[in-house]
């Protein structure tokens, strides 16, 4: 049964759940809020750090829901952060995740999220976004 009448919606919506879910149990967690706050912001992290175009290609193989959040807020004009060490990486996480501070380490977040991708996204566009990323970043992918 469509809830939206339009199967491309259904798809998407069906799709990120499939993600939520993997990422749920990545993270330990039945928190379905976690999950999706997990994936936005280490996906809002990743994106503010990679070139443009890197940035570009790799929502093309993101579901359509993701995608729009994906996108949400970015400013591709102002180019990829300069961003060197994991733990500049994993601090812009800390402030999204305030309230369970303490709770999760934003290290563990970031290579759930990267494990997911990992596992969703063609290993040709992954390598693509790693070689992008400093080494010390880079090492934070499975």
């Amino acid at each position: 049964m469509s809830i939206s009448g339009l199967s491309v919606f259904d798809d998407t919506v069906h799709t990120t759940n499939v993600w939520l879910k993997d990422l749920m149990a990545r993270l330990e967690t039945d928190d379905r809020e976690d999950a999706y706050r997990a994936l936005r912001e280490t996906l809002h992290v990743l994106r503010d750090r990679l070139p443009v175009n890197t940035a570009a290609a790799l929502s093309a193989q993101l579901p359509m829901l993701v995608r729009g959040f994906y996108f949400e807020g970015w400013r591709p004009g102002a180019g990829p952060t300069d961003d060197r060490s994991a733990e500049a990486f994993t601090e812009h996480l800390l402030k999204a995740f305030e309230r369970n501070r303490g709770e999760r380490d934003p290290a563990e977040i970031v290579r759930a999220v990267f494990g997911l991708l990992t596992d969703k996204v063609s290993a040709g566009e992954i390598d693509n976004v790693k070689s992008c990323l400093p080494p010390k970043i880079r090492a934070l992918w499975p």
